[in-house]
């Protein structure tokens, strides 16, 4: 079926729905990773948003049970230029036609995704529609993002080091993974969890999760920051560190196009070194809002410049725009979980010999 992706400026770029569904509306955005794209339909931090892929060939290795990142896609739609309907995978148990047709998700192939990237790139990201008729008229956007992404309750993943209180705002699974391999005895928690229910486990450390959307709307999970920080080692990563931010006074702004993809390149102010990294969001810490009197900026992004890292001068508390758990992408800064895990000891110590 010949269908459009409409965008609200009124441009269109023409191409074939090749799924079920032929209708899909959300903010644009362009992700640049060659590979990945299981990962990138089921990462919750792309809720609301239609996909548009600049690799060309997308599908040529199905979809498997072991790369999901939440236990459905949360994109509105997907954009590509050319569908692979033969996978070529061991691992593979469907196509991603298949599994997109089974929830629901528009794919609009056959379309220009370099001149559509290009466009995206001047002019920003933009709301758009997935559509058979090309006079439709492009929707404004609305709903509470992190009601739909986060956990409905709160669970336990047992692990043998420090209790650690897990904000989920819409979590990677392989976040979790990571935390709890390096030792983490994590209770994860809803985005809008009180203050109360989380001093109950008594937690040694507090994580804030990736997920979509504004900072400035996870209203409790900025209050929550504030509220421990200063008390227990914080991390935070994408819009964690995004409220960790704003906990602390910073202010955060919309980015023209965001960074997506798993090829961004990371400096570490404080070591020299630079990464590559796996990105996704479309806010930013605005840099001349940072105290310098209390906060570091210890990482930037090299294409623009962006503050990508911040820690406390005194307090245990940093953050990375960054994913280290990179799914998918490279695995540079997986040691920041290691940090973590060394910090929140070191705090522990104190404690326990505070008490004695």
């Amino acid at each position: 079926m010949k269908g459009y992706l409409k965008l609200e400026d009124g441009s269109v770029f023409e191409g074939n729905i090749i799924s079920k569904k032929f209708q899909g509306f959300g903010e644009v955005v362009f992700n640049t990773g060659m590979t990945g794209y299981q990962e990138i339909i089921t990462d919750p931090s792309y809720a609301g948003q239609i996909v548009v892929m600049t690799y060309p060939l997308i599908g040529n290795y199905g979809i498997n049970k072991y790369d999901f990142q939440s236990e459905k896609p949360h994109i509105r739609g997907y954009v590509i230029r050319e569908y692979c309907d033969i996978p070529s995978n061991f691992l593979s148990d469907s196509s991603l036609l298949y599994y997109l047709d089974s929830n629901e998700i528009p794919i609009l192939a056959g379309v220009d995704t370099r001149e559509l990237t290009k466009k995206l790139r001047s002019n920003g990201t933009m709301r758009g529609i997935i559509t058979n008729d090309v006079n439709a008229s492009v929707p404004n956007i609305s709903g509470d993002l992190l009601k739909d992404v986060s956990t409905k309750k709160a669970y336990h993943i047992q692990g043998e080091g420090p209790k650690m209180a897990f904000i989920d705002l819409g979590t990677k699974k392989n976040i979790l993974k990571m935390l709890n391999q390096v030792g983490f005895d994590i209770y994860v928690f809803p985005y809008d969890v009180s203050c109360e229910d989380v001093m109950a486990i008594e937690p040694e450390a507090i994580f804030f999760s990736n997920g979509p959307g504004d900072p400035k709307d996870a209203v409790n999970a900025i209050e929550l920051a504030k509220y421990f920080i200063g008390k227990i080692p914080v991390l935070g990563i994408c819009l964690g560190h995004q409220i960790i931010a704003l906990a602390m006074g910073c202010n955060t702004v919309k980015m023209k196009f965001g960074h997506r993809g798993s090829n961004q390149p990371v400096k570490d102010l404080l070591t020299g070194k630079s990464y590559v990294t796996s990105q996704n969001h479309g806010y930013a810490v605005e840099e001349s809002s940072i105290n310098r009197e209390n906060i570091i900026v210890t990482h930037i992004n090299l294409n623009d410049g962006t503050v990508e890292g911040i820690r406390h001068k005194y307090l245990p508390v940093f953050s990375v725009q960054y994913h280290p758990e990179a799914s998918p992408g490279p695995h540079d800064s997986m040691y920041l979980f290691d940090k973590f895990m060394d910090i929140t000891c070191v705090y522990r110590r104190r404690s326990y010999l505070a008490e004695i």
